[in-house]
């Protein structure tokens, strides 16, 4: 699809952050424009009892703060469209004046439990219909959570549709956001009944849900604000999944996202909504295009824990995970620190596992043992998204981008080759993307891992899977 040149705004709407990134646009081709990328840090409250709120002011506040910066800087003249890559799963609940009530709830927060009545009639077919599972995580048990907690509410919704509220007037929610409640069919693209009569709501009290090529305008307030957008065009926000997987160049079912940050996921986007396997979710690029995925608490954050806990010199820890002969420390490492995602019905769980200790295991085998531990789960997980194999992966994230051994040990338990995405801003490419309807071929290098080390993964796989099934 030809696009107008010109200058487009994603918007990144993180867990932690928002950041803003200004691209140039000609045809298939964006660009960022130097300079013209700006970061504000967005509270969230956690607390012992497992709260982890989201500090909604503040997030509206950086929202802002960013595209003042951008603003006051020229970088904002000539944007005609406006991308945005939102965190999947928040949630909050509106008065009849669309005021918040109580907290806004992150993806994080442990507080909301399964009620023991009532529960789906079929759970296999609830998880056929939505992508998603009857657990805490999702807003089917959340809103009732909220209910109990703080009472009835107008009306529900997420980070990315009260910022709709401020910013152009409308609570309109994508496919894409919405598909990560948990409560809308993952098929039809619609709210599903069963899913909302186990919250408690009708249809009236979640989002209205906007077509494709719905297209917001700022409010009068902001476009005076910033009079270079007076004229931009919204468009339906992207859960930040499938950004992610968008930008780094995985716009069909050839392509494997394989993302490392502080957390993990492996994503596939395809326009087949087939019925995903027990343990994967499908969630919604856009009424076209579903994304199924599996998703991990632990990336990069065991990388910290480990060389913080060990006091690891990161300086000298390349040259001494080299040394090593993948599996041959000799440890099986289930990496299961930061807890669970979906379907696991505890978040929580029991922790990790280190197996294998001796009087001989050095800090460096610990380690060593415990990434390629996430490297086997992320294997797995690539194996129930696309059990032939086929798709080529797409190796990103923070922790990719820091560690060539990290991500030699990924591709050679992937099957010895791999393309690493270079690119710094894949969700911006990705939202700006999915806003102009086009496919982007990010900056990406080749990564190829040798038989021998194919093989010695795979064998240390089938190890952690032994040991895996056995504390299972």
């Amino acid at each position: 699809m030809s696009q107008p040149a010109g200058r487009i705004l994603a918007l990144d709407l993180g867990s932690s952050s928002v950041r803003a990134v200004v691209l140039d646009g000609d045809g298939d081709r964006l660009t960022p424009l130097p300079g013209a990328a700006v970061r504000e840090q967005a509270r969230i409250h956690q607390s012992a009892d497992g709260a982890a709120e989201l500090d909604l002011a503040a997030y509206l506040g950086a929202t802002v703060s960013c595209l003042d910066e951008l603003s006051a800087d020229g970088h904002l003249r000539g944007v005609h469209t406006v991308g945005i890559s939102t965190q999947w799963h928040s949630l909050l609940s509106l008065d009849e004046h669309d005021e918040p009530v109580g907290p806004c709830l992150s993806w994080m927060d442990l507080r909301p439990t399964l009620p023991k009545h009532p529960a789906p009639a079929d759970a296999g077919a609830f998880h056929a219909r939505t992508g998603a599972w009857w657990h805490p995580f999702y807003w089917p048990a959340r809103i009732g959570w909220l209910r109990a907690t703080v009472g009835p509410a107008r009306r529900y919704v997420g980070l990315p549709e009260y910022l709709g509220l401020a910013l152009w007037g409308e609570p309109t929610a994508s496919v894409s956001s919405a598909s990560g409640t948990g409560a809308l069919d993952t098929r039809t693209c619609r709210w599903d009944d069963e899913a909302l009569s186990l919250a408690g709501v009708t249809t009236e009290q979640v989002p209205p849900l906007a077509d494709d090529d719905w297209r917001g305008r700022f409010t009068d307030e902001y476009r005076k604000r910033w009079p270079d957008l007076a004229d931009a065009r919204i468009a339906p926000p992207l859960g930040d999944g499938a950004a992610s997987a968008l930008g780094s160049g995985c716009f069909d079912a050839g392509h494997l996202s394989v993302t490392v940050g502080t957390s993990a996921a492996v994503r596939l986007v395809t326009t087949d909504a087939a019925d995903p396997a027990p343990a994967v979710w499908r969630y919604r690029v856009d009424h076209r295009r579903a994304v199924f995925g599996v998703a991990y608490s632990g990336g990069g954050v065991l990388d910290e824990w480990v060389t913080g806990l060990l006091d690891i010199d990161p300086a000298a820890q390349g040259a001494a995970l080299a040394g090593l002969a993948p599996g041959e420390h000799g440890l099986v490492c289930l990496p299961f620190h930061a807890g669970h995602r979906p379907p696991a019905a505890d978040p929580a769980g029991a922790g990790g596992t280190l197996h294998g200790l001796r009087l001989t295991t050095s800090g460096t085998h610990v380690l060593a043992a415990t990434l390629e531990g996430l490297c086997h789960e992320i294997t797995d997980g690539a194996r129930a998204v696309d059990p032939a194999g086929s798709a080529l992966p797409m190796l990103g994230g923070g922790a990719i981008a820091a560690s060539s051994w990290l991500t030699g040990r990924l591709t050679a338990g992937l099957g010895g080759r791999a393309e690493r995405v270079t690119d710094p801003e894949v969700g911006a490419l990705g939202a700006a993307a999915g806003a102009l309807g086009i496919d982007v071929a990010p900056t990406t290098e080749p990564v190829t891992a040798t038989d021998t080390d194919v093989a010695a993964m795979a064998a240390a796989a089938a190890r952690h899977r032994t040991l895996r099934d056995r504390l299972a």
